[in-house]
């Protein structure tokens, strides 16, 4: 069914062919299909993503994310920058937080990465968040494999900041890497430990001129405290560096450590183990947004969840039972 084409788009085939030829503009042309919420489009996604599917995977995964203000975007074009000289092609998905009330978003990343952006080996792609749960950006991980397709074997993920993206983020790369800054009172104030057990690495910026001294107090806090927790399923144990991107600083360090890290779990066998848990993983994600469009999706449910919200206003009844009666309305209907 590849040569099915809505109106005003290439065939699948047409977008398949010009992916795997590593075409920058049909790519972008069908991540913004993937992304779309046009029915036409989702049917014509699918079939992008089957042609794709058996070239994609090549890649190493990252997640990057950091608290506001850490310099995520100035870390990751050197990153990627210093990447495309090592001779890699290096694709960065970019989330985007997106307003609740107009669903707009500033997407400004292409313009804070303006040298790496002009680069043939690095493409970004900066997405709305939308209303996906937590920041990340529902259709990322089909954009990545459209990317992997497209041929860059290094793909980074960069989140909206540290909160709920992050355990998305971590479900879907190889290895999650934590930017975090000095000098901002006690470096262990307000980091969850949830987020210091997910990363693989926790990387200390902006560790240049008077701040090189408070960088390397972090490092050393911080390596305490990952310590403490267990060891990770894939035998890593998690490692701090310093860096300024702005001074292009450690970033070479950092790709080194990440290099060691994909040696030990190829060698352990836990890369193709993980690869198979986040796919069937994905496939659940994918039954539950398919089932919730579904049951919001229908006209009889969204007449009675119109009711029901009167009767909770008036003390008619609780939000509980109006969950049940909802739920048994949506069974007869199956």
């Amino acid at each position: 069914m590849t040569n099915y084409k809505p109106k005003g788009r290439l065939t699948a085939k047409a977008y398949i062919d010009g992916i795997l030829k590593g075409d920058r503009v049909i790519l972008s042309r069908g991540i913004t299909i993937v992304e779309s919420n046009l029915e036409s489009d989702k049917i014509l996604a699918k079939e992008i993503i089957q042609g794709i599917l058996p070239h994609s995977g090549n890649s190493i995964r990252i997640g990057i994310t950091g608290v506001p203000g850490v310099g995520k975007s100035t870390f990751i074009e050197a990153f990627g920058m210093y990447l495309v000289s090592k001779g890699h092609r290096v694709g960065i998905l970019s989330i985007d937080p997106s307003s609740q009330r107009s669903k707009g978003s500033i997407l400004g990343d292409k313009t804070r990465m303006e040298e790496l952006a002009n680069m043939e080996e690095a493409f970004i792609r900066p997405s709305a968040t939308g209303d996906t749960l937590g920041g990340v950006a529902n259709k990322t991980g089909e954009s990545m494999l459209l990317c992997e397709a497209a041929g860059y074997d290094v793909i980074l993920i960069e989140t909206v900041g540290v909160g709920q993206s992050e355990t998305a983020v971590h479900g879907m790369t190889d290895f999650f890497l934590l930017l975090m800054l000095s000098g901002a009172g006690d470096e262990l104030q307000g980091i969850k430990k949830g987020i210091m057990e997910m990363a693989d690495m926790v990387v200390i910026n902006k560790a240049d001129g008077d701040n090189i001294k408070k960088s390397e107090i972090a490092k050393r806090q911080y390596q305490n405290a990952l310590h403490i927790f267990p060891m990770a399923d894939s035998g890593w144990s998690p490692v701090v560096s310093t860096a300024s991107a702005v001074k292009h600083i450690g970033i070479d360090n950092v790709w080194e450590e990440i290099t060691k890290f994909k040696k030990l779990i190829d060698e352990n066998g836990y890369f193709i183990k993980n690869r198979n848990h986040q796919q069937i993983k994905w496939m659940y994600n994918n039954i539950n947004e398919e089932l919730k469009q579904l049951f919001y999706g229908s006209k009889n449910i969204a007449d009675h969840l119109s009711i029901l919200e009167k009767d909770i206003i008036a003390a008619k009844i609780s939000p509980v039972k109006a969950a049940q009666s909802i739920i048994e309305e949506f069974k007869k209907s199956i």
